[in-house]
């Protein structure tokens, strides 16, 4: 992990930014903070050459994205043109769709369509298609995880994972062990925390809760990570203050290791 392959995801700004205007207000803020890289995802329906243009203004790249589905299987092309435009390599799905969950054979069947869609992003487009997971892929069906289905029935070289750090562990997964588990297949990686307020679990700040993130970090730098990009689904604060804390953190932990 270096300072500039941290990112901060738009989804946690999702409120701030469906206008131009609010994106590159939202853009410029995170820029001030110390973010050098951004994840397009949840923003409002704004001309991909405009988000290019904004992203310029503001030295940030674009390091990957979230697309609905039903693109990936119906506009792939414009899809991979989007992303070649904004010079971004990772094309994310952030879930599974509805009609696949609930059964062994469903898993089963999205790994191998998303496969599928990953060989083309790959073959075709030099793109790579990362899944971004939740807590039900823990459930287990026959006797595995949904998760451990995906891992074994997709192909390793077109379908990336995108752990979701704090969905890990809600699931109940040590999210080291699982970094290490897709190691060589995940290049992007989601890092929020976790605490228990009023005895139900929340989102916090990276390094503001009870996950263990100096052994995550270091799971993911030895597993070949390549961006990590801090996310909040819900803020307790202004939410630029909360990934001002998770960078600030972050940062303290690159810091430490100098003096290691």
């Amino acid at each position: 992990m270096k300072r500039s392959t941290i990112a901060a995801q738009m989804y946690t700004f999702r409120e701030q930014a469906q206008t131009e205007e609010g994106l590159a207000d939202t853009f410029g803020k995170l820029k001030k903070i110390g973010y050098d890289a951004v994840q397009v995802s949840g923003i409002g329906p704004i001309d991909p050459r405009r988000v290019k243009e904004l992203a310029l203004r503001h030295d940030l790249a674009i390091c990957a994205t979230h697309i609905p589905y039903d693109r990936l299987t119906g506009e792939l092309r414009a899809v991979a043109e989007q992303h070649r435009l904004w010079d971004c390599k990772y094309v994310g799905l952030g879930m599974v769709p509805d009609r696949y969950r609930g059964s062994a054979e469903g898993y089963r069947t999205f790994a191998k369509e998303a496969s599928e869609i990953g060989r083309r992003l790959k073959q075709e487009y030099d793109l790579q298609f990362v899944y971004h997971n939740h807590q039900i892929e823990f459930e287990q069906y026959e006797g595995k995880t949904a998760m451990d289905i995906l891992l074994e029935d997709s192909d390793p070289e077109a379908f990336g994972f995108e752990l979701d750090m704090y969905w890990v562990q809600a699931g109940g997964g040590d999210p080291a062990h699982w970094a290490h588990k897709v190691k060589g297949r995940m290049q992007v990686v989601h890092l929020k925390d976790m605490q228990i307020v009023d005895g139900q679990a929340v989102f916090a700040e990276v390094g503001h809760g009870n996950m263990n993130y100096p052994a995550i970090i270091e799971a993911c730098r030895a597993t070949g990570v390549e961006w990590y990009v801090v996310e909040q689904d819900v803020c307790r604060r202004d939410p630029f203050e909360s990934v001002k804390m998770s960078l600030d953190y972050l940062h303290e932990l690159l810091e430490r290791e100098k003096t290691m």
